[in-house]
Protein backbone atom coordinates (compact mmCIF):
# COMPACT_ATOMS: atom_id res chain seq x y z
CA UNK A 1 0.00 0.00 0.00
CA UNK A 2 1.38 3.41 -0.86
CA UNK A 3 2.47 5.59 1.99
CA UNK A 4 0.21 8.51 1.14
CA UNK A 5 -3.05 6.52 0.97
CA UNK A 6 -5.15 5.92 4.01
CA UNK A 7 -7.06 2.69 4.11
CA UNK A 8 -10.29 4.08 5.52
CA UNK A 9 -10.58 7.36 3.51
CA UNK A 10 -11.38 7.38 -0.19
CA UNK A 11 -8.98 9.29 -2.45
CA UNK A 12 -11.82 11.24 -4.15
CA UNK A 13 -15.24 12.04 -2.81
CA UNK A 14 -18.07 10.69 -4.90
CA UNK A 15 -20.31 13.78 -4.39
CA UNK A 16 -19.23 17.18 -5.76
CA UNK A 17 -19.06 19.89 -3.13
CA UNK A 18 -21.30 23.01 -3.77
CA UNK A 19 -21.18 26.62 -2.53
CA UNK A 20 -22.19 27.30 1.00
CA UNK A 21 -24.86 29.86 1.82
CA UNK A 22 -22.25 32.32 3.08
CA UNK A 23 -20.17 32.01 -0.10
CA UNK A 24 -23.27 32.61 -2.24
CA UNK A 25 -24.31 35.65 -0.18
CA UNK A 26 -20.81 37.11 -0.37
CA UNK A 27 -20.69 36.65 -4.15
CA UNK A 28 -24.11 38.34 -4.46
CA UNK A 29 -22.91 41.32 -2.41
CA UNK A 30 -19.73 41.67 -4.49
CA UNK A 31 -21.57 41.48 -7.82
CA UNK A 32 -24.34 43.80 -6.56
CA UNK A 33 -21.78 46.39 -5.42
CA UNK A 34 -20.12 46.28 -8.83
CA UNK A 35 -23.42 46.73 -10.67
CA UNK A 36 -24.41 49.60 -8.35
CA UNK A 37 -21.06 51.33 -8.93
CA UNK A 38 -21.51 51.07 -12.70
CA UNK A 39 -25.05 52.48 -12.47
CA UNK A 40 -23.89 55.43 -10.33
CA UNK A 41 -21.05 56.17 -12.73
CA UNK A 42 -23.45 56.11 -15.66
CA UNK A 43 -25.92 58.40 -13.86
CA UNK A 44 -23.11 60.86 -13.10
CA UNK A 45 -22.07 60.79 -16.75
CA UNK A 46 -25.61 61.59 -17.87
CA UNK A 47 -25.86 64.53 -15.44
CA UNK A 48 -22.56 65.94 -16.69
CA UNK A 49 -23.63 65.45 -20.29
CA UNK A 50 -26.94 67.22 -19.62
CA UNK A 51 -25.14 70.13 -17.96
CA UNK A 52 -22.66 70.45 -20.85
CA UNK A 53 -25.47 70.38 -23.39
CA UNK A 54 -27.37 73.14 -21.57
CA UNK A 55 -24.24 75.26 -21.16
CA UNK A 56 -23.49 74.98 -24.89
CA UNK A 57 -27.08 75.83 -25.86
CA UNK A 58 -27.11 78.78 -23.44
CA UNK A 59 -23.88 80.18 -24.85
CA UNK A 60 -25.19 79.74 -28.38
CA UNK A 61 -28.38 81.67 -27.57
CA UNK A 62 -26.48 84.51 -25.89
CA UNK A 63 -24.03 84.66 -28.79
CA UNK A 64 -26.92 84.84 -31.27
CA UNK A 65 -28.11 88.02 -29.53
CA UNK A 66 -24.60 89.47 -29.63
CA UNK A 67 -24.32 88.76 -33.35
CA UNK A 68 -27.78 90.24 -33.97
CA UNK A 69 -26.91 93.53 -32.26
CA UNK A 70 -23.23 93.78 -33.17
CA UNK A 71 -23.49 96.32 -36.02
CA UNK A 72 -26.47 98.29 -34.75
CA UNK A 73 -26.06 101.91 -33.65
CA UNK A 74 -26.49 102.72 -29.96
CA UNK A 75 -29.51 104.96 -30.47
CA UNK A 76 -32.10 105.66 -33.17
CA UNK A 77 -30.82 107.95 -35.92
CA UNK A 78 -34.04 110.02 -35.88
CA UNK A 79 -35.01 110.25 -32.20
CA UNK A 80 -31.52 109.94 -30.70
CA UNK A 81 -31.68 109.37 -26.94
CA UNK A 82 -35.17 110.83 -26.53
CA UNK A 83 -36.77 107.37 -26.64
CA UNK A 84 -35.16 104.59 -24.64
CA UNK A 85 -36.40 101.21 -25.83
CA UNK A 86 -38.40 100.58 -28.98
CA UNK A 87 -39.93 103.62 -30.68
CA UNK A 88 -43.71 103.72 -31.10
CA UNK A 89 -43.50 102.48 -34.70
CA UNK A 90 -41.35 99.45 -33.77
CA UNK A 91 -43.87 96.73 -33.00
CA UNK A 92 -41.68 93.63 -33.39
CA UNK A 93 -38.05 92.60 -33.22
CA UNK A 94 -37.77 92.86 -37.01
CA UNK A 95 -38.39 96.64 -36.62
CA UNK A 96 -35.68 97.18 -33.99
CA UNK A 97 -33.00 99.37 -35.54
CA UNK A 98 -30.75 100.31 -32.62
CA UNK A 99 -29.34 98.78 -29.43
CA UNK A 100 -31.58 100.56 -26.93
CA UNK A 101 -34.64 98.99 -28.62
CA UNK A 102 -33.56 95.66 -27.14
CA UNK A 103 -33.56 96.80 -23.49
CA UNK A 104 -35.69 94.44 -21.37
CA UNK A 105 -36.61 92.33 -24.42
CA UNK A 106 -37.48 88.66 -23.83
CA UNK A 107 -37.60 86.05 -26.58
CA UNK A 108 -38.96 82.59 -25.84
CA UNK A 109 -40.73 79.69 -27.51
CA UNK A 110 -43.30 79.90 -24.73
CA UNK A 111 -44.03 83.51 -25.71
CA UNK A 112 -44.13 82.58 -29.39
CA UNK A 113 -41.30 84.91 -30.39
CA UNK A 114 -38.10 82.96 -30.01
CA UNK A 115 -35.52 82.12 -28.99
CA UNK A 116 -34.00 84.08 -31.85
CA UNK A 117 -31.09 83.53 -34.17
CA UNK A 118 -28.78 86.34 -35.29
CA UNK A 119 -31.03 86.64 -38.37
CA UNK A 120 -34.00 87.50 -36.07
CA UNK A 121 -35.81 84.28 -36.86
CA UNK A 122 -37.00 81.81 -34.21
CA UNK A 123 -34.76 78.83 -33.59
CA UNK A 124 -36.98 75.72 -33.67
CA UNK A 125 -37.07 72.87 -31.14
CA UNK A 126 -35.88 74.78 -28.08
CA UNK A 127 -38.83 74.59 -25.68
CA UNK A 128 -38.18 76.01 -22.25
CA UNK A 129 -35.37 78.32 -23.42
CA UNK A 130 -35.54 82.09 -23.30
CA UNK A 131 -33.26 84.99 -24.12
CA UNK A 132 -33.39 88.13 -22.01
CA UNK A 133 -31.55 91.32 -22.95
CA UNK A 134 -30.55 94.16 -20.68
CA UNK A 135 -29.04 97.39 -22.02
CA UNK A 136 -27.61 100.03 -19.70
CA UNK A 137 -25.64 103.25 -19.97
CA UNK A 138 -22.42 103.18 -17.99
CA UNK A 139 -19.81 105.70 -16.98
CA UNK A 140 -17.02 105.47 -19.61
CA UNK A 141 -14.40 105.72 -16.86
CA UNK A 142 -16.04 103.15 -14.57
CA UNK A 143 -17.89 100.42 -16.46
CA UNK A 144 -19.45 99.12 -13.24
CA UNK A 145 -21.31 102.38 -12.61
CA UNK A 146 -24.70 102.62 -14.31
CA UNK A 147 -25.85 106.10 -15.31
CA UNK A 148 -29.32 107.24 -16.44
CA UNK A 149 -30.41 106.02 -19.88
CA UNK A 150 -29.26 108.19 -22.74
CA UNK A 151 -26.64 110.10 -20.72
CA UNK A 152 -23.50 108.22 -21.74
CA UNK A 153 -21.72 107.26 -24.93
CA UNK A 154 -20.96 103.84 -23.45
CA UNK A 155 -23.48 101.00 -23.36
CA UNK A 156 -23.22 97.63 -21.69
CA UNK A 157 -25.37 94.89 -23.14
CA UNK A 158 -26.12 91.62 -21.38
CA UNK A 159 -27.67 88.65 -23.11
CA UNK A 160 -29.00 86.15 -20.60
CA UNK A 161 -30.01 82.64 -21.62
CA UNK A 162 -32.35 80.85 -19.21
CA UNK A 163 -33.88 77.39 -19.21
CA UNK A 164 -37.01 76.12 -17.50
CA UNK A 165 -37.55 72.38 -17.70
CA UNK A 166 -41.00 70.80 -17.60
CA UNK A 167 -40.76 70.15 -13.84
CA UNK A 168 -38.97 73.37 -12.85
CA UNK A 169 -40.90 76.04 -10.96
CA UNK A 170 -38.85 78.91 -12.40
CA UNK A 171 -36.28 79.39 -15.15
CA UNK A 172 -32.61 78.93 -14.27
CA UNK A 173 -29.96 81.25 -15.66
CA UNK A 174 -27.55 79.20 -17.74
CA UNK A 175 -25.39 81.84 -19.43
CA UNK A 176 -24.81 85.56 -19.11
CA UNK A 177 -22.80 87.19 -21.89
CA UNK A 178 -21.83 90.83 -21.34
CA UNK A 179 -20.12 93.21 -23.74
CA UNK A 180 -19.50 96.92 -24.23
CA UNK A 181 -20.94 98.89 -27.15
CA UNK A 182 -18.79 102.04 -27.30
CA UNK A 183 -19.88 103.52 -30.63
Amino acid sequence: MPLHAHPTLPLHSAQPRGFTLIETALATVIVGTGVLAIMLAQQSFHKQNDWASRAATGMRLASEIREMTFNLPRHDAVTGTETWGPESNEASVSDYDDIDDFDDAVFSADLGNGPLSAMRTPIPNLPGWLQRIEVANVDPFDLHTTVPNGTSEMLVIEAIAEYQGPYDLAPTEITRLRWIQPR
